[in-house]
């Protein structure tokens, strides 16, 4: 049976497992269940990102439940006219929550070509105190500001029950890839950066180990929703060595060899300048000037991928 029907069968019980994830520290744990949802694809967490919060829903004074989704509760309650539910719940007490979330990135490969690898993406949310629901000095002009209002005096986020895991997405990049040549034709430059990492040392490794491809939902001309990515590093770039503009020879080999064993695998200063701000297209044009000079200290097949970037550059 094709591994897309698999994850299309088992998605309810995936979900299942993603959300009972007791903690963050448990992960192990779920890397662990997956393997009984999805037998044959070993899973690893790559990367957590957070720093992004979405609407919550409504509380009252003792932070009971009134609501679990702002947006439809307001609906509802308004019937479409906010000064009815200014009006209704006024001096009511209640709060508007708001979720703060990471993102955990889990891959696991399912082929040999870079871009064969399965993405899992699990949220951790917290749910906090935002605002209070109603304040009379600040009266919004529609429901859409109600629900979600730009200007607005915030409160402490103190916290609201207890972190909980979510399933967000399961993805096989292969077959994400062809829905959307189909739809939309080749992606070019993302075409090129998995045939570049094919080409090079970095083929060593997973990429997927390295890289995750960071999604997001769009809506076309034709009103159709559909995802978009790019590749995201998921090594702790920060952390990796700079790359100063100046370098040139010895130096500057030395201190890509430096980057490449810090990101554990070979050219990633390369790909970190083609999807990142790390290093500056500045030093591929100095390593293609030191290549063209003959002082060449490139893997051949690393110089063969840059020589190709020089003459029609990128980013993926």
């Amino acid at each position: 049976m094709p591994a897309q029907n698999v994850f299309s069968i088992d998605v309810e019980r995936l979900r299942s497992v993603c959300n009972l994830l007791p903690d963050e520290d448990d992960f192990p744990q779920l890397v662990e269940r997956l393997g009984n949802v999805l037998p044959g694809l070993r899973f690893e967490r790559v990367l957590s990102r957070g720093g992004w919060h979405r609407i919550g829903g409504v509380v009252d004074g003792d932070y009971g439940r009134v609501a679990e989704h702002i947006d439809e509760w307001a609906a509802r309650e308004s019937d479409g006219d906010v000064t009815r539910l200014l009006d209704k719940y006024g001096g009511a007490g209640f709060f508007a929550t708001r979720l703060q979330g990471r993102t955990h990135y889990l891959t696991a490969p399912c082929g040999h070509a870079p871009a064969d690898f399965v993405q899992l993406e699990v949220e951790q949310l917290q749910e906090v105190l935002d605002r209070y629901l109603i304040d009379p000095d600040w009266l919004p002009d529609d429901l859409e500001e109600f629900v979600d209002p730009m200007d607005y005096p915030r409160l402490e986020p103190e916290p609201v029950g207890a972190t909980r895991f979510v399933f967000r997405r399961l993805l096989r990049i292969p077959d994400w890839r062809a829905e959307r040549e189909a739809a939309y034709g080749q992606d070019v430059a993302q075409s090129r950066w998995f045939a570049d990492w094919q080409g090079s040392s970095a083929a060593s490794e997973p990429m997927c180990r390295h890289w995750v491809m960071g999604l997001r939902e769009t809506v076309d001309s034709n009103g159709t929703s559909h995802l978009v990515g790019r590749p995201v590093a998921a090594d702790p770039v920060s952390e990796l060595p700079d790359l100063a503009n100046g370098l040139q020879g010895v130096e500057l080999a030395n201190a890509l060899h430096n980057f490449d064993r810090a990101a554990g695998y070979g050219f990633a200063w390369y790909f970190h300048m083609l999807a990142t701000t790390r290093v500056p297209f500045e030093i591929g044009e100095t390593v293609f000037g030191d290549l063209a000079s003959g002082f060449t200290y490139l893997p051949q097949r690393d110089a063969h991928v840059l020589r190709a970037w020089a003459d029609a550059r990128y980013r993926p």
